[in-house]
């Protein structure tokens, strides 16, 4: 059954994958749409994510067939030119501490028990299906995903603004904190920090960390558990890794231009927040963490950290997604979660298809906003 859809014009508020990917697919159904950024595109968190394509690990069930259907739609887009280097599916390498190989034959137990798709290896054999890893860095026992990749956002938001752009989009750059509407107990705009404006039939709130503080005013409470977090890009090396690797010391991926991106989580206690809402580390502890990834690597190259960009991690209280409708707020739309890599394509279509035929999509039912309330 076809589900009419009226032309619409909806302003998206925020430059990261979330809002451009929901941007696009608004544009692409025949709506017409204000993109509002408070700074540059892929400035917040998109700019500085891992973007680990995967579903591995133990969540909830709904979460994983959202996730891999996300994957899905990366495939898709993969096998419309496999030679983009921005895009790749080399697999994802995964270990606990030493001593800990329980846990890892766990998780193992648990990704088979649902179907995906998951190989123990031992530190002799992962190099097979890892090539560039360092096997006296693995413990007795690793876990190899084969179907998992790796994006850089943003590029992947610079490939989607090329079609923004020609189909006729609206994109308001360096807007400051902007703010939702309402009249008549309906979202009907929004107000950029310069005071203009903007009219709208539908509004999306897709800001990252600081989404549930955009849509506070409106009556509307979702809890955050948003961290601080760094991302490191290192300097062009020779090396062979394809698989994104996630261990308990640093997790490393291939990034454009022959370089690595690298996180973790146990330098967050190192980062200090200034009054002006900046960051800071001391260049040690990130240079520690680029001397932890070449461990990692065959022959232990020198790495060096080129750029590191530090801010909140996008994650709601729960852990899981919070997509959809303010029933508090008719005709504002929210979309915050921590798997916005993952997500990212097959959220902005979902989302699109809600904002225009008003009708909500089963894959969504358990991640709307009011549960927190």
């Amino acid at each position: 059954m076809s589900v009419e859809v009226s032309a619409k014009h909806v302003a998206v508020i925020g430059g990261g994958i979330l809002g451009v990917s929901t941007a696009v697919h608004l544009l692409r159904a025949g709506a017409k749409v204000t993109l509002i950024t408070e700074a540059h595109l892929a400035s917040g968190a998109t700019g500085r994510s891992l973007s680990w394509l995967n579903s591995a690990g133990e969540r909830s069930r709904p979460y994983h067939d959202l996730r891999m259907a996300g994957i899905d739609r990366y495939r898709t887009l993969f096998a419309s030119n496999p030679s983009r280097e921005w895009l790749q599916f080399g697999g994802g390498l995964q270990w606990a501490e030493t001593g800990c190989e329980e846990t890892t034959l766990a998780r193992h137990s648990y990704e088979n028990s649902h179907g995906y798709d998951s190989h123990l290896h031992s530190s002799e054999s992962v190099t097979a299906v890892a090539p560039g890893v360092d096997s006296g860095a693995i413990p007795t026992t690793a876990i190899f995903n084969p179907g998992e990749g790796w994006v850089s956002l943003p590029d992947l938001v610079d490939f989607l603004m090329e079609e923004f752009d020609s189909r006729g989009g609206q994109l308001l750059l360096d807007a400051g904190k902007a703010t939702v509407t309402v009249a008549d107990g309906r979202a009907n705009g929004v107000t950029t920090a310069n005071g203009h404006f903007h009219a709208a039939d539908a509004v999306l709130v897709a800001c990252g960390a600081a989404t549930p503080d955009v849509v506070a005013p409106l009556g509307v409470s979702i809890d955050n558990a948003s961290p601080v977090s760094m991302l490191v890009l290192t300097y062009p090396l020779d090396h062979e890794t394809k698989a994104v690797m996630n261990t308990p010391r640093v997790a490393v991926r291939p990034n454009p231009g022959n370089t690595l991106a690298l996180d973790h989580d146990w330098y967050e206690e190192s980062i200090t927040e200034h009054e002006d809402g900046s960051f800071s580390i001391p260049e040690t502890t990130v240079q520690e963490l680029a001397n932890e990834a070449a461990r990692l690597l065959k022959g232990t190259p020198e790495l060096k950290p080129a750029t590191w960009k530090i801010g909140r991690k996008p994650i709601p209280g729960d852990g899981e997604p919070v997509f959809g409708e303010l029933k508090s707020a008719p005709g504002c739309f929210v979309a915050f979660t921590h798997s916005g890599a993952t997500l990212g394509l097959i959220a902005g279509e979902l989302m699109a298809n809600e904002i225009l035929t008003g009708v909500p999509h089963p894959m969504l039912a358990t991640f709307r906003p009011e549960r927190f309330s």
